[in-house]
């Protein structure tokens, strides 16, 4: 009987988004870092991108693709209410439509080894699951984590007092996960003993036990141990049975100071010794209390703490994220977040030595979590997991937002170039669109991006003649391929153009990209109300283009700017 594969199904499921990969703009005003180096270990380069999340998912993904360990969203839950920043009543299918354009993103910017972390409560929780399942196949899953968000019961419930929420866990690929053990902070009740030297440590029976607690399973593990008064001791079983050591003898002449022997009725037990400074911590389990990790009432003060009110209505409080974090990654590791609410990702992997790239749409990005995040790099922030991390300050964030649209409609509904496009944005934006790195040359003028190390690409707002290309074609060279986006070119054809410079491909701008994408949508957000939208910024906009092509000799260093001796 073959196996059929089974697939959630949902209305609209086949349509996608033609996503443009839209460019990032740093606005150095908003960016922020400390004023002097506080430790070694010091993050500046971390990201707060404001935009709408899908098309920020979309612009990391050239630049980050396998290069993210965790990925932690706390997405909008879908459950009818509508809440301060966002309304997340969506219809079904609707939201897992949405949802399911991001994972595929986010999946393609995980790496091997990483994982991705998704708070969600009852209302979709298990279609979640089975999307996810889809996406990242059944065998990745990992968990599904109860967070005990609660910390007492709701008596004006109407069926059941919901207490929890889901941590749904998978893995990008399982055979290659890294995911850390659990470290305690003191230790459990059973290490109850102290050496000389003031390490805790508990006894082990250095006695095989169970099924593995006979002679013949390994012969060589049956031998005497001198006990203090002379006394040879071999293994037994509680039935007098021969049973086995643990340690082989060569081990227990390297290591006596960690064999104990302990006098019972029936003469000498041997016992090995745990210390608990050794041990690797425990596996994490999947039942989450808020006595260790916080609940909603943490959070809230937590933000009260911070800014003087409650002005998320669903925070995550910062222990909660540590332990993901934790598990999920090491110093130095990439953390996304792409619906960074108050921010506590961020902040959280800041004071955790991870670096972090968090997107948010809200303007609140502006109110708040730019301010919260200032506050952490200051080393102001004392709350969350500050003090047990001993956060004293440090580090700091660029702050991005998307740029609008490349291509518009002029007043007469033609698709033109936008013109708040200045001339590295505009380079920048078709080398992303055709997959070509930007890196403007300092050497030679006519390389803006490279796919290989003989392919490049060259953006120009000019028309450009035959004896532009010629000159251009010889400083190619024909070793090399470029790849040359102007606005029209004359005195030769297309074809003839590919028969007379074959080291040139020739397109013409805004046409070479227009049935590429969806141009000029800029919100994909999960919500159903208009966000509140911060005032857009425009570029410098681009003056007339007067580049001159030199006919036979290249243009020195310093005089070929962008788009040629005069940009």
């Amino acid at each position: 009987m073959s196996k059929q594969k089974l697939e959630l199904t949902w209305i609209g499921k086949e349509k996608r988004p033609k996503l443009e990969p839209r460019i990032l703009v740093e606005d150095p005003e908003k960016s922020y870092h400390a004023m002097h180096q506080v430790s070694d270990n010091d993050l500046f380069d971390n990201r707060l991108i404001f935009g709408d999340n899908l098309l920020a998912l979309k612009a990391l993904e050239q630049e980050f693709a396998g290069r993210v360990k965790c990925v932690f969203i706390d997405p909008p839950y879908n459950t009818g209410s509508a809440f301060t920043h966002y309304d997340d009543g969506l219809e079904h299918s609707i939201w897992l439509g949405l949802m399911r354009d991001r994972l595929e993103i986010i999946k393609r910017l995980l790496s091997d080894d990483g994982s991705l972390w998704i708070t969600i409560d009852d209302n979709e929780a298990h279609y979640l699951k089975v999307l996810c399942d889809e996406m990242f196949g059944r065998s990745n899953f990992l968990a599904d984590v109860i967070w005990e968000k609660a910390d007492s019961p709701r008596s004006d419930a109407k069926y059941f007092s919901t207490r929890h929420d889901h941590v749904l866990v998978f893995a990008k690929d399982i055979q290659k996960i890294g995911l850390n053990r659990l470290k305690q902070a003191s230790p459990p009740e059973h290490y109850n003993k102290t050496d000389a030297d003031g390490k805790i440590y508990y006894l082990k029976p250095l006695r095989a036990m169970g099924a593995d607690g006979h002679r013949h399973k390994r012969p060589s593990m049956y031998f005497p141990i001198t006990a203090p008064d002379g006394t040879e001791v071999y293994p037994k079983n509680p039935d007098g049975s021969d049973s086995r050591w643990q340690w082989g003898a060569a081990k227990v002449e390297q290591e006596p100071e960690r064999v104990d022997f302990v006098k019972t009725k029936d003469g000498w037990a041997v016992y090995f010794r745990i210390y608990f400074e050794d041990t690797d911590g425990r596996p994490p389990e999947t039942i989450w209390p808020h006595g260790d990790v916080g609940s909603n009432r943490t959070s809230k003060k937590e933000i009260k703490d911070l800014f003087g009110s409650e002005v998320f209505d669903t925070p995550k409080p910062e222990a909660l994220i540590s332990r993901v974090l934790s598990i999920a990654t090491n110093p130095g590791d990439l953390v996304l977040d792409s619906f960074a609410g108050s921010g506590t990702t961020g902040a959280v992997a800041h004071k955790m030595g991870r670096r972090w790239i968090m997107v948010e749409l809200g303007e609140h990005c502006h109110t708040h979590v730019i301010a919260r995040l200032q506050k952490v790099i200051d080393g102001e922030d004392k709350g969350g997991i500050s003090e047990a991390v001993d956060w004293q300050g440090g580090g700091g964030f660029r702050y991005y937002k998307l740029a609008p649209s490349l291509i518009i409609n002029d007043r007469w509904g033609n698709p033109v170039v936008n013109p708040d496009y200045n001339a590295a944005h505009l380079a920048e934006a078709l080398c992303k669109i055709d997959g070509f790195t930007y890196a403007p040359s300092e050497v030679h003028w006519w390389q803006h991006g490279y796919s290989s190390e003989r392919d490049f690409i060259y953006v120009t707002t000019q028309n450009l003649s035959a004896e532009q290309l010629q000159a251009l074609s010889d400083e190619v060279g024909s070793e090399q391929s470029l790849l040359v986006c102007c606005s029209a070119f004359h005195g030769v054809t297309a074809a003839k153009a590919c028969e007379r410079w074959p080291s040139l491909t020739l397109k013409k701008i805004p046409k070479m990209v227009l049935s590429r994408c969806e141009w000029g949508h800029d919100d994909y957000s999960l919500n159903v109300a208009n966000l509140p939208m911060a005032e857009v910024e425009k570029f410098e906009p681009i003056a007339a283009s007067t580049t001159k092509i030199p006919k036979y000799k290249k243009a020195a260093p310093g005089q070929g700017g962008l788009f040629g001796e005069n940009e």
